[in-house]
């Protein structure tokens, strides 16, 4: 079933009465078809216009949503012969950030990126898309790799942030966010960084200094949650409707403040409701990207990556 969202409910409302109408057309074999075009006419409408004016809270929700394309979909769809690199080399494993080998069309690419889940049981086992310093070591290792190889390098960001458990902290949490960033800006190879549904702190950003940043039409991507900062400037996380709104966290607001370069569009309602499209427009525009930076060589990569962050906030 369909997960809607409360702002989404006048269409849940307009999508159940076409089910019912189906269903009783296919037990009392009465012919409903021009109603039930009438009502999916009026309901595609609704949805369309729902869409066309988000607020930056409701994006949040929408980036937030649980039947959104993750890690796997991705691997599934856009990517072929994916070889999954395991562990640190230190500690363990991480299930929250996974990567390996694997080709997008004829390139072969280094993949990276956060897994959320979509059951409880795979969300436990995902740690929800929060990275552990493991997760992140896990990462450099990855980068280091293609960094070796000359292999460009595919992030797919979907984090609420980094995990801040204690044990977390206790193992470097803070410095293997910092290692992992450092490694995206000096790396000799092209890098895309993908922010596909939640950018959250710096567990976003480890993974997403790169050569060229893009987001999904729906995706947030930010410092903080937008909880978190009503939590921290109003002391309650009622408020996070305002907060979200002065973050300016949405793609539309960062691509006019240079923080990414691109926006790919999502399908009517959602990446949610239609995974192949949203994923054909992703490869689409990454695979123009890397070929555009496909001719530069490792300083040519280097210096621009440097310039295009130093740039950031410039007035």
């Amino acid at each position: 079933m369909t997960v809607y969202l409360d702002f989404e409910k006048p269409v849940a409302a307009l999508e159940a009465r076409i089910a019912e109408l189906q269903e009783t057309a296919d037990e009392s074999a009465i012919d409903a078809t021009s109603e039930i075009e009438k009502l999916r006419a009026k309901a595609d409408k609704l949805l369309s216009d729902t869409y066309a004016k988000l607020t930056p809270w409701q994006k949040t929700q929408v980036a937030r949503h649980p039947e959104r394309p993750h890690f796997k979909h991705f691997i599934a769809t856009l990517f072929d012969d994916f070889l999954p690199l395991a562990g640190d080399r230190a500690f363990g494993d991480d299930q929250a950030i996974m990567g390996g080998l694997a080709r997008l069309g004829d390139r072969r690419v280094v993949v990276i990126g956060h897994e959320k889940g979509d059951d409880t049981e795979s969300r436990l086992r995902h740690n929800f898309g929060m990275g552990k310093p493991e997760g992140y070591r896990k990462a450099i290792r990855l980068m280091e790799i293609a960094d070796r190889f000359g292999l460009p390098v595919v992030s797919l960001v979907d984090t609420s942030g980094a995990f801040p458990g204690v044990q977390a902290e206790e193992r470097g949490q803070a410095e293997a966010i910092a290692r992992s960033t450092e490694k995206c800006l000096t790396l000799g190879v092209p890098m895309i960084a993908c922010i596909t549904g939640e950018g959250g702190s710096g567990g976003a950003v480890a993974l997403a200094a790169a050569d060229r940043i893009v987001m999904f039409e729906h995706a947030v991507y930010s410092v903080i949650s937008p909880e978190g900062c009503a939590s921290i400037l109003w002391r309650t996380n009622d408020r996070a409707a305002d907060a979200a709104q002065a973050m300016k966290l949405t793609a539309l607001d960062l691509k006019g403040l240079g923080v990414i370069d691109a926006i790919v569009p999502e399908p009517v309602g959602g990446a949610h409701r239609d995974h192949s499209l949203a994923l054909a427009n992703l490869g689409k525009v990454v695979g123009k990207m890397l070929d555009e930076l496909a001719p530069l060589d490792r300083g040519q990569v280097k210096q621009k990556r440097h310039e295009k962050f130093l740039a950031m906030g410039r007035f």
